[in-house]
């Protein structure tokens, strides 16, 4: 879908400045499906047949490009000494000004979509067999009243919007969510990134991104998508990618999907969330570096 530009406040930056809140997933991702993303010049960082991925799915109330609503599919993360970054496999966002801009501006996979929410309240009985992320994280209140946003996300392709995943978020009701910034603890954080090597902007690029929010341990969403369905998950899974070779949009929608549906280790929920994205600079990789080193000699 082609992606007019609009004026925005993209312009004062950077660094731009981003206000909201966010989910934060990090999910065991199989290291056959994210190596596709990667680029040659970098190597991903695994142990037994995985790596670190999973997604960003935040609400801003305030930015550039003024509200809306961003889910991010994080493949996997990648090295490239001295540091370790992660790698965006795919951008969803229903604004026209944020789409342009990552795609312009920080070479991000980003795609317009559209996010359809809604509130589901529940009653569940506690359970006995509950998960090791629910005993470390979560009090035994959990278990009664619960509520789930239930967030549709479609993206827009061509001319058509097509579905490209559920996502269920279980959260309880905190006294901090009410205003008592007191009972989350207030962290920082650096989330450097790589970005590039797509149609818009073929270099290799590297930015920063610090956040400072509130954080709280939540019950790990749950992702569901029509458009990889179960009984074909492992056939897919199983096709190998050198990450040398180019997907194709199809092939690399359904490989962010599996990373979703990859399975979750740990969830953070982000409030009173500020993000600050500093501008791209181009890398050049270690293994390049010293290509160019040892031809000097």
């Amino acid at each position: 879908m082609k992606v007019k530009e609009r004026s925005s406040r993209y312009h004062f930056g950077p660094p731009w400045l981003f206000r909201g809140s966010a989910h934060y997933q990090l999910h065991l991702v199989k290291a056959e499906i994210a190596r596709a993303f990667i680029p040659k010049e970098l190597r991903l960082v695994e142990a037994f047949g995985y790596t670190l991925g999973g997604f960003f799915l935040a609400q801003y109330e305030d930015s550039p490009a003024g509200k809306f609503d961003e889910l991010v599919v994080i493949a996997g993360i990648v090295w490239n000494p001295p540091s370790s970054c992660a790698w965006a496999a795919r951008v969803l966002v229903n604004s026209d000004d944020a789409c342009h801009h990552g795609r312009k501006e920080i070479g991000l996979p980003s795609h317009i979509a559209s996010f359809s929410k809604k509130i589901v309240t529940v009653t569940e009985k506690p359970c006995r067999s509950q998960s090791f992320l629910n005993k470390i994280f979560m009090n035994s209140t959990f278990a009664n009243q619960i509520e789930h946003s239930e967030i549709e996300v479609s993206q827009a392709k061509r001319s058509s919007i097509m579905p490209f995943c559920n996502i269920s978020l279980p959260f309880s009701v905190t006294k901090s969510e009410n205003g008592d910034k007191g009972m989350m603890p207030k962290i920082r954080m650096s989330l450097p990134s790589f970005s590039g090597q797509t149609e818009d902007y073929p270099h290799l690029l590297k930015y920063s991104c610090e956040i400072e929010c509130r954080v709280s341990a939540v019950p790990p969403a749950k992702v569901n998508s029509s458009i990889v369905e179960k009984e074909s998950q492992r056939s897919f899974g199983n096709k190998t990618y050198g990450n040398s070779d180019i997907l194709s949009d199809e092939e690399a929608e359904k490989r962010s999907i599996l990373v979703l549906l990859s399975k979750p280790i740990l969830a953070l929920k982000f409030s009173f969330l500020k993000m600050r994205v500093g501008a791209p600079s181009i890398v050049v990789p270690m293994s390049r570096k010293k290509e160019v080193r040892f031809s000097s000699t």
